[in-house]
């Protein structure tokens, strides 16, 4: 693995991903906080629209931290060497999602204050949470500095095969990097940024060469020497 294109995450790129994990924090204590509330408060057949109610906002909570989490996850990806903390940044979501509400699944089945229908319709409705919250949490395809370093690796002898330089552009606002910096796609762009592959990938998460661009360099390799000049 090439040390000079091994992917590291940019200082803005660590900053909105500490941002994404404080507010995923932040939402999994309240969802925490409100569980512990429905156990003392809520489980009865009294409250049991309350109980619901409540169990909703847990499970919004839930879902935005873990969304949350995984964005930060694509700015700042774990390294695979290290096996557990792989695993447990990745799948953490899942974690705390879970977490928010098997002990209220648990509580709620084992009450004695509900009859059977409320204990049915509220066991039922928070399993439904648990599963949501949980499976919402998982990273079925986790990011990884060795992806990452991968991916830039492909894009840069994508180039070489097209023999252009590792010199791009890329916009504020585009989701493509570009070896033309007149493409039509940018020119008019305010913003356009100069750098390597390596650099559109950490500061914009861009592996992806535009197909305009693409073409042209196509075109200019397939004609004689003279004809391109």
């Amino acid at each position: 693995m090439s040390n000079e294109n091994t992917f590291v995450a940019s200082p803005e790129a660590k900053a909105k991903a500490t941002k994404f994990r404080v507010i995923a924090f932040i939402c999994w204590i309240l969802a925490m906080a409100g569980q512990v509330y429905a156990i003392f408060n809520l489980i009865s057949n009294e409250m049991l629209t309350w109980l619901i109610v409540a169990i909703v906002i847990i499970l919004i909570l839930a879902v935005t931290g873990n969304i949350l989490w995984k964005k930060s996850n694509r700015l700042d990806p774990a390294s695979e060497k290290d096996g557990f903390k792989f695993f447990l940044q990745n799948q953490l979501g899942a974690i705390m999602g879970i977490l928010a509400f098997l002990p209220l699944v648990v509580m709620i089945l084992m009450n004695k204050d509900l009859d059977g229908k409320s204990k049915g319709i509220a066991g039922a409705i928070a399993g439904i949470a648990l599963v949501v919250a949980g499976v919402s949490g998982v990273d079925f395809n986790p990011p990884s500095v060795e992806k990452y370093t991968e991916e830039i690796q492909n894009q840069t002898k994508d180039l070489a095969d097209l023999n252009v330089a590792d010199d791009v552009y890329w916009a504020k606002a585009g989701n493509k990097y570009h070896i033309d910096s007149d493409c039509y796609h940018i020119r008019d762009n305010a913003g356009v940024t100069r750098g390597t592959v390596k650099e559109s990938f950490e500061q914009k998460g861009i592996s992806e060469l535009c197909k305009t661009c693409r073409k042209n360099a196509e075109k200019a390799r397939l004609l004689p020497v003279e004809e391109a000049e």
